[in-house]
């Protein structure tokens, strides 16, 4: 893992002594909301439906155990006793009062954590895969990678007033986990000739407009990093768009200029930018690298593992579900559901971080991740350990094996929480996961992706899942549109709209709906929902939802 220099420690000290002073102005009222707003934003503070929230970045979704543990602490201590992570890798905190931010994010440095650019038109916190440095099908490990781009972007002195929000993922392996092609940038470590680059993907993104990254350039020599992208924003900062906000991502960009002229353009920056890197950020690199060496990996007999496999039914399902490959002979991934049936996706409370950190310090080599799909991940678990990672995590709520299920939905906050909401996404998540864990179907139904948003924005992902769901208001009554067949992968795609949307108490109908359409014309057990709909195509599934307008147009 990455560890703070004293430049580090210095700068987040110095930027916290900052904002302290802000909020004592503010709360004086030496300031207007007006003129904090963009302080507050600068800090990951943001104004609410109900209170102040705060948004702490989680770089590339790496934890160690004692970040966790002080996450969880502040959750206790200024909080209401829990955390929400999200889409983007962070965690936030619904309930802070504004005095009591300033002691929050000191409390935050003393772990080596801040919430500097998770809000305001910058580039916001970099992601990763949530298995980097563990699965087997990477080139390299993305998040050094990562860590060069999020010191090159911090307080980018012509990057800090963009025309909006600016994301950016990167990823080692061909398999996408990092949804690249949804963000601004897109990065995928390639190796051509024995020497490794990036494939660079520009104009992705969600919200009201979406659409799939497009290719830049398949090959991009490693050393030229920094410089591309800097060349890449430098050209969106001066054309994007500042009269419209709804149009000013640089996938709107993108779009009006088309690829081709936007790669010139950046060719052309490019040739400029490039001179004014000496090699530094190289060397910078290198260093970050041997931060993430390897954990010593160890050897041990896996036979308490196989016992429990062939035993122990609860856990073998749980292995089923939950578990995934890892590259060093004997070790698994573990993915720790934060979607208990019933539960609010994303939430964990004071006493569950405690556990994921005695957990992670005890079994895991002291590394957690928070994934894009709001669980946690403890990337290296030695199989013989398994048996008693798995009990201590059912004891408390965290042994849900529904990884991939249609229960474990990704959902933003919604109208529960957040001011530009237009509906309840976390009831509607809520009901969905309850229901079919009534049914008994999900084991049954396999693979299957339901992301929800409520509003616009899209910050539940919903078009890129196997069935999206869009809370609207339709004259005061919260309306859900379905979408169907997108796809966060490397086979990246938007879902199609089935058609009229459906009222709250109608939704979670709708989905069973679906959901037995699917069972009912797959070709078999092994064809997931995705492939089923991909070789059917909308039409069986219109006709269950829609059955009226199916008969109308029989009897004309």
């Amino acid at each position: 893992m990455y560890r703070y220099t004293d430049f580090d420690a210095a700068f987040v000290a110095e930027r916290n002594r900052q904002f302290r002073a802000q909020v004592e102005r503010r709360i004086d009222g030496s300031l207007t909301e007006d003129e904090f707003k963009p302080l507050r934003l600068m800090n990951g503070l943001y104004l609410q439906l109900h209170a102040y929230m705060l948004r702490v970045a989680v770089p590339y979704g790496t934890l160690s155990g004692a970040q966790m543990r002080q996450l969880a602490y502040i959750a206790e201590r200024w909080d209401k006793g829990y955390g929400h992570f999200t889409t983007r890798q962070n965690i936030q905190y619904n309930w802070p009062e504004l005095r009591d931010v300033p002691d929050m994010l000191d409390a935050l440095a003393e772990v080596q954590m801040h919430a500097i650019q998770t809000s305001g038109n910058t580039i916001r916190n970099v992601t990763a895969d949530h298995f980097a440095g563990a699965t087997a099908d990477e080139v390299a490990d993305p998040r050094p990678v990562a860590e060069l781009i999020r010191q090159w972007s911090t307080d980018h002195p012509e990057f800090q007033f963009l025309p909006r929000k600016f994301k950016i993922a990167v990823t080692g392996s061909q398999a996408d986990r990092a949804v690249i092609r949804a963000h601004d940038i897109g990065l995928r470590i390639v190796e051509r000739g024995g020497a490794q680059g990036y494939e660079v993907i520009v104009g992705g993104g969600l919200g009201r407009t979406p659409m799939i990254g497009k290719v830049i350039t398949d090959f991009l020599p490693k050393a030229d990093l920094l410089p591309y992208l800097e060349a890449i924003v430098s050209v969106w900062n001066l054309l994007g768009r500042r009269d419209n906000k709804y149009k000013a991502r640089i996938k709107i960009t993108v779009h009006e200029h088309g690829i081709d002229e936007i790669r010139r353009l950046v060719d052309a920056r490019f040739a400029e930018t490039r001179k004014a890197f000496s090699g530094v950020d190289q060397d910078m690199l290198r260093e970050i690298e041997a931060q993430f060496a390897a954990p010593q990996f160890k050897r041990a007999d896996t036979a308490p593992f196989d016992l429990a496999y062939r035993n122990d039914p609860v856990f073998r399902s749980w292995a089923d579900t939950n578990l995934s490959a890892h590259r060093a002979e004997g070790y698994a991934i573990v993915q720790i559901s934060l979607k208990a049936h019933g539960a609010t996706p994303g939430d964990a409370s004071a006493a569950q971080m405690r556990v994921m950190a005695d957990l992670a310090e005890r079994y895991g080599h002291n590394e957690l991740r928070v994934s894009h799909e709001q669980n946690i991940v403890l990337p290296h678990v030695h199989k013989s350990d398994l048996p008693q990672v798995q009990a201590v995590l059912q004891q408390h709520g965290l042994g849900t094996a529904n990884i991939g299920l249609i229960s474990d939905i990704i959902a933003c906050p919604g109208m529960d929480y957040c001011a530009l909401a237009t509906a309840r996404s976390i009831p509607i998540a809520q009901e969905i996961s309850t229901r079919f864990d009534e049914l008994k179907l999900e084991h049954e139904v396999g693979d299957l992706k339901i992301k929800i948003s409520g509003c616009i924005n899209a910050c539940g992902h919903h078009h890129v899942g196997h069935i999206g769901i869009l809370g609207l208001d339709r004259a005061g009554v919260e309306n859900y549109q379905i979408t169907l067949g997108g796809d966060h992968t490397e086979n990246a795609a938007l879902g199609e709209r089935t058609g009229p949307g459906f009222p709250a108490e109608e939704i979670v109908g709708a989905v069973e709906t679906i959901v037995q359409t699917y069972l009912d014309i797959r070709l078999g057990a092994q064809e997931p929902f995705i492939e089923t709909f991909r070789r059917t195509g909308m039409d069986p599934f219109k006709a269950a939802l829609y059955p009226a307008r199916e008969d109308k147009r029989d009897a004309a």
